[in-house]
């Protein structure tokens, strides 16, 4: 259930394809739904008012949009190891009533019922509650030496601080990073003469997981190639640092960072701002740091260089393990005592291609220790494995990529083939045209969908609506671009002209080019003013934010004349009076804002 301005509505999944049967149920993606009012006089086909429709416009969007996955019987939020630890405490009780809470993607839409079935103690509602996750899900069979085997890949994309590539950045004051991805990569060993059956002999799970960089940090978008890279020194940056990383050892253990940020250019402010952070305050002793030069390391597409960085973690990897529980043995034969968290800038290209590598090598030595593989075997020895590997990893290279900045990951060529080529070169620049294009004009949207469904943004008392549809920028602001496509339409159209005079044409064509290049000049001044910004949680504070820290630039914002734009010398006023009454550090990034 989601509540929007005239109405609440009930959402039900009414379409689903199968992708595949796991532990002996079905693991179905949602593929069609019936959003449902009930309020009788607002329709859905014809709402009542622009606002309204805007807002299911948003639902919409985000429901046919995303990968959402669900099983009637196995709970898909947790990883293996986690179920089995828990498994007596868990007999008897719902799904939904045992869901790992970051992954239980509708937990806010099923608020509602849940509160129902809590507060009732003769109203149980939890057939209705079904949790759904954002993710991947793949499995696929194989037989290698003799031995069927089902090799699964799964990835659970967290509900906190989720949105867009350059929208949601960094950490909150929770702790919660954006961009939180748990990939489980498992093998299920089938008894020998039972191929198709749902009894496995031995279950193996390796779990790696990927956040936002934990600092208060953010990209401003200004219609440039490269956005102004943002750094915020907020008090409580340690302490949310802390908090998440705190976090993560609790649940995965020993955790190891693999940082491949470059160590020059653009990204390095915001790598030297974490390598200080962790190396020179934070000090856990169950966190270890990692850095890997991946660009300088793998350039050339020399790509194999990736197991370099492999050879630096093997006595992490090691030392962490693996889950593999034995069907015929009361405990498992070991457990994963730890993780490795990879990151880049955007969590997508670098950090997928070293995923997949560290997946690969523990899978090679997964099937070695079963007796699967001997000593000097591995994977890529069978072409039917190998194949289905690299195509498992590219396809959730690439869902993870749409979900996160629109267009499928970069470098794919690499992990669907284990070579760089150029044709993957053209693929790539073509994909990071259509990535501008999109996180420029069009993302703004998709992050109101993300604070819409996952609750981070809810209906308020003195919210006005009409800021959704209404554009409040000044009239030259808003003017330019027509003038700009006016005027090269006019230059097209003058090509076309009768050559009665060319002294007369010149000075046609000199009008019409002098135009484009104030409106273009005037765009590029002003780029912030035409990117797609969010607006049930406008990320003004960020924007303008002039506290200590770090930026790269300031561009995109005008010339700072109040007269040229009112609207923003009024929100800096109100910017400024708001950080007088409030200390540095409570300034949110992307939280819930709240109006007095």
């Amino acid at each position: 259930m989601v509540t929007l301005v005239m109405s609440e509505y009930i959402i039900i999944i009414t379409g689903r394809e199968l992708r595949g049967r796991f532990m002996g149920h079905n693991v179905y993606r949602a593929t069609d739904y019936d959003i449902l009012p009930l309020n009788p006089d607002v329709s859905v086909q014809t709402p009542p008012s622009a606002v309204e429709s805007h807002l299911l416009a948003l639902v919409r969007s985000h429901l046919y949009g995303g990968y959402f996955l669900y099983s009637y019987g196995w709970d898909l939020t947790r990883r293996l190891q986690a179920q089995w630890q828990t498994l007596d405490d868990d007999a008897g009780k719902a799904l939904w009533e045992v869901a790992d809470d970051r992954f239980f993607w509708n937990r806010f839409l099923q608020t509602r019922l849940i509160d129902v079935t809590y507060s009732s103690g003769d109203q149980n509602l939890s057939p209705y509650i079904l949790p759904v996750i954002y993710g991947t899900f793949d499995i696929r069979p194989a037989r290698v030496n003799g031995h069927h085997i089902r090799l699964c890949l799964m990835s659970r994309r967290s509900r906190y601080r989720a949105g867009t590539r350059y929208f949601r950045r960094g950490i909150d004051h929770e702790g919660h990073v954006a961009n939180f991805v748990e990939t489980e990569q498992m093998v299920l060993v089938d008894e020998p003469s039972q191929d198709s059956s749902d009894e496995v002999n031995a279950q193996l799970s390796f779990v790696q997981i990927r956040g936002s960089i934990p600092l208060f940090w953010a990209e401003i978008n200004t219609l440039r190639y490269k956005p102004d890279l943002q750094i915020m020194s907020l008090q409580d940056t340690l302490d949310a640092a802390k908090k998440h990383f705190e976090e993560q050892v609790s649940t995965y253990g020993e955790t190891s960072l693999v940082s491949l940020v470059n160590h020059q250019g653009y990204e390095k402010p915001v790598k030297d701002a974490y390598e200080q952070t962790i190396r020179e305050q934070l000090n856990l002793s169950q966190v270890r740091y990692q850095y890997f030069d991946f660009h300088s390391e793998c350039k050339h597409m020399r790509w194999d260089r990736i197991s370099v960085l492999i050879e630096q973690l093997e006595e992490d990897l090691k030392r962490q393990g693996y889950f593999h529980l034995d069907s015929r043995k009361p405990e498992p034969v070991q457990l994963q005592k730890g993780t490795i968290r990879t990151n880049c800038m955007d969590n997508l290209d670098r950090t997928n291609v070293a995923q997949a590598a560290l997946a690969k090598w523990t899978l090679n030595r997964q099937l070695r220790e079963l007796g699967i593989l001997n000593e000097h075997e591995a994977i890529d020895s069978y072409e039917e494995l190998i194949r289905d590997f690299r195509e498992m990893w590219s396809d959730h290279a690439n869902e993870i990529s749409i979900a996160y900045s629109g267009t499928g990951a970069l470098k794919t060529d690499f992990t669907r083939t284990g070579k760089r080529t150029k044709l993957g070169l053209l693929e790539d620049g073509y994909k990071s045209i259509m990535r501008y294009l999109k996180n420029n004009f069009f993302d703004g949207a998709r992050q109101d969908a993300f604070d819409l469904m996952t609750g981070t943004w809810t209906p308020r008392r003195g919210w006005s609506p009409q800021t959704l549809v209404s554009d409040r920028r000044p009239l030259a602001t808003r003017a330019m671009p027509y003038v700009l496509w006016f005027s090269i339409f006019m230059i097209f159209a003058g090509l076309t002209l009768p050559r009665t005079s060319d002294y007369s044409l010149f000075y046609y064509f000199l009008l019409w080019f002098i135009l484009v290049a104030i409106s273009l000049a005037f765009i590029v001044i002003h780029g912030i003013e035409y990117v797609n910004w969010p607006r049930l949680l406008p990320l003004s504070d960020i924007v303008h934010y002039d506290g200590p820290g770090f930026r790269s630039g300031r561009h995109g914002i005008g010339f700072g004349i109040p007269s040229l734009d009112p609207a923003r010398a009024n929100e800096k006023a109100f910017l400024n009076h708001k950080r007088a009454g409030s200390k540095l550090g409570q300034i949110e990034m992307g939280e819930k804002h709240r109006i007095d």
